[in-house]
């Protein structure tokens, strides 16, 4: 009786006895794999040790602490492929039950501490914008381009309904504006996936400030209601001129186009080649919030990165033509750029 009592009591022990496996560190992959399996170099991984370290420096509850080197590592390889949690799990000496923690923490950590999606509002930065787009396009008063992108996400519990999107898919619509320099300088990231591009930008803050401002100009494409601060193409030329600007707007608004392919690029998560993000919406708004800084991050250190076929097809939104009854003084203000030579 004593030998089956010890036995039962050594197989319990050894069931809830946890074993760790070897945990991955910046210095533990190889030059060659880091960038293909991080999508960013060893260099700016070790900078966003430095900026988050501090935050990402605490103890696993029950368990062996993860050192933020990890814990960034798993954050990273999960933006970049959208992987299974068992996959991050494994690859990295971690539970699946962490792995999830650690990704949100990761999330909010770069959110905290990462603060560089700025709208260009003093004097200097907005000349600088205003040449940018100029020398790209030949329109002045420009400071970005604006469009919405679809970013899928697991099935709701709440208001199931409002979160599909045009594709039939479950998704937020995450509104940005881009600048020359191919980075995000506004981001709205909170409204379900049935919201028209339009709708979203109607009902943001950045609005207000352009109709507030003069001279400060955006790029739309159609699915947007003209106005003197937001300028969208002509849906049917008549002449060279108006044929001339529409080639002109379409060279300025690329750029967000181009700003979204490569995100979506990068960070494979935010496409449907990612599988969906699988958290509820508002902490899906937040890990595509943490993206936009994390590209911004990059394209200041020169990470380059190419969009891929598959992206530029899947982001190809162009909204259905918003019915709106014609803005005079926006149609006024595009009419000078239409003349401009």
């Amino acid at each position: 009786m004593a030998d089956v009592l010890f036995f039962f009591m050594e197989n319990n022990a050894r069931r809830t006895e946890r074993e760790f496996r070897p945990r991955l560190e910046i210095g533990g992959v190889r030059d060659i794999d880091f960038v293909n399996r991080y999508r960013v170099n060893r260099t700016t991984a070790q900078e966003l040790v430095e900026l988050l370290g501090q935050d990402l420096a605490r103890s696993e509850r029950g368990g062996k602490t993860i050192s933020p080197e990890t814990k960034i590592l798993v954050s990273l390889r999960f933006l970049a492929k959208g992987a299974f949690y068992s996959e991050l799990a494994d690859t990295h000496g971690i539970s699946r039950s962490s792995v999830s923690r650690t990704v949100h923490n990761f999330v909010e950590s770069v959110n905290n501490n990462l603060d560089n999606i700025r709208f260009p509002i003093d004097r200097e930065d907005v000349v600088k914008e205003k040449r940018a787009f100029y020398n790209k396009c030949r329109l002045p008063n420009l400071v970005g381009a604006v469009d919405g992108t679809l970013i899928p996400i697991i099935t709701p519990t709440v208001d199931e309904e409002v979160y599909v999107c045009r594709k039939g898919y479950h998704a937020i619509n995450c509104q940005a504006i881009v600048n020359t320099s191919l980075k995000f300088i506004s981001v709205v990231a909170k409204w379900p996936g049935s919201t028209h591009d339009g709708a979203v930008f109607e009902n943001s803050r950045i609005k207000g400030h352009l109709d507030a401002t003069a001279n400060v100009v955006l790029l739309g494409d159609s699915g947007y209601a003209l106005s003197p601060s937001l300028l969208t193409p002509i849906m049917n030329p008549r002449s060279q001129q108006e044929e001339r600007y529409n080639r002109r707007h379409k060279r300025g608004r690329e750029v967000v186009e181009r700003g979204f392919g490569i995100l979506k690029s990068r960070f494979r998560c935010l496409h449907r080649s990612g599988g969906v993000l699988p958290y509820k919406p508002h902490q899906c708004a937040a890990l595509f919030v943490a993206c936009c800084r994390l590209h911004n991050l990059l394209m200041d250190n020169g990470e380059e990165q190419e969009v891929d076929a598959d992206v530029i097809e899947e982001d190809d939104n162009n909204d259905d033509p918003v019915e709106v009854v014609l803005n005079q003084r926006g149609a006024a203000v595009r009419d000078y750029y239409v003349n401009l030579n």
